[in-house]
């Protein structure tokens, strides 16, 4: 999508007083309410729909000139490494597919950044598919990162066994469940780009993976990575939707609508628990932030940080 959606101050406090029913994350305290056991802390960099923007915008009087660029984002992100112990790194999608450096190369140069930038973990958006199948492939087998899908079944293709559903990150004992999801192909993904891929219900696949992160892979904390776009006026599924309808997500970082988040947002599910969103525009413009503190494992607070200007 071109269009850019900006989720100012008002709006933030008019949803999070909406949608969550309680405080906004901005009051929550920088305190141990667990009672016992060693604080960890846990920094979550996010990025989403940079679509092969790797220089800055030019400087010709455009809205974002000199903005962006993965030089600029590589050291941010060395410099938080540095200052923070457990960091974790990941994207939303829509790696490629906007400059002519995709046109060229086909995805190579992007995903060396990446390796580079020493991403975590990714998931994959509809542009990923544009030079189809074979194309995708190229991208995962250069990754020295997993591509996270829940919702593509790739068994009947070039890509079987190259993806995975969900990972788990673990920092000092604290485990971390990571799982990543696609939209409906038929909304803009071309029938020759897909092939025999097999997509499945994307909120279905959310609950049913988020089951097992939380339940059997006793993770601490379910992070979806989700291509499925903020919010919809139409009736197509949204990240505010799976929020609403999840039990085991706590944190949504979102793509595909390029929407700017000057806060993470955060929701109640279906057991009146919060679940934190947030997405960071595109072009690579913003990094974004999200502070974890865990005490004793089992408890935790957001300690939240707003996406970084880059």
């Amino acid at each position: 999508m071109k269009e850019s959606e900006k989720i100012n101050r008002r709006e933030f406090l008019r949803l999070s007083a909406m949608g969550a029913g309680g405080a906004a994350l901005a009051q929550l305290p920088f305190t141990s309410y667990a009672g016992s056991g060693e604080e960890v802390r846990l920094t979550i960099l996010h990025t989403n729909d940079w679509h092969s923007r790797l220089e800055p915008f030019p400087m010709d009087g455009s809205k974002y000139q000199g903005q962006g660029g993965a030089a600029l984002r590589a050291k941010l992100i060395q410099q938080i490494r540095s200052e923070e112990k457990n960091v974790l790194l990941l994207d939303a999608g829509d790696i490629v597919q906007g400059t002519p450096y995709y046109n060229l190369f086909g995805g190579e140069p992007e995903i060396r950044l990446m390796n580079e930038m020493k991403y975590d973990a990714c998931t994959i958006g509809n542009h990923d598919f544009d030079n189809g199948l074979d194309g995708l492939a190229s991208m995962v087998n250069n990754a020295q990162f997993p591509f996270l899908s829940a919702n593509y079944n790739f068994d009947n293709t070039v890509l079987a066994g190259k993806t995975s559903a969900s990972k788990v990150f673990e920092f000092d004992h604290v485990r971390i469940g990571v799982f990543g999801l696609g939209i409906k192909p038929d909304e803009l993904i071309g029938a020759k780009q897909f092939g025999d891929t097999i997509y499945m219900d994307a909120i279905e696949k959310a609950h049913s993976t988020a089951v097992f992160l939380k339940q059997e892979a006793r993770c601490d904390l379910v992070i979806c990575l989700s291509h499925l776009g903020y919010k919809y006026n139409e009736k197509k599924y949204s990240d505010v939707q799976l929020a609403q309808e999840s039990e085991n997500i706590d944190l949504i970082l979102g793509g595909h609508t390029h929407t700017f988040f000057d806060f993470p947002l955060s929701f109640s599910n279906k057991k009146n628990k919060l679940v934190t969103v947030n997405q960071v525009g595109w072009a690579g413009l913003r990094l974004g932030r999200i502070d974890y503190h865990f005490f004793g494992r089992k408890n935790n607070k957001l300690y939240k940080k707003s996406p970084i200007r880059i």
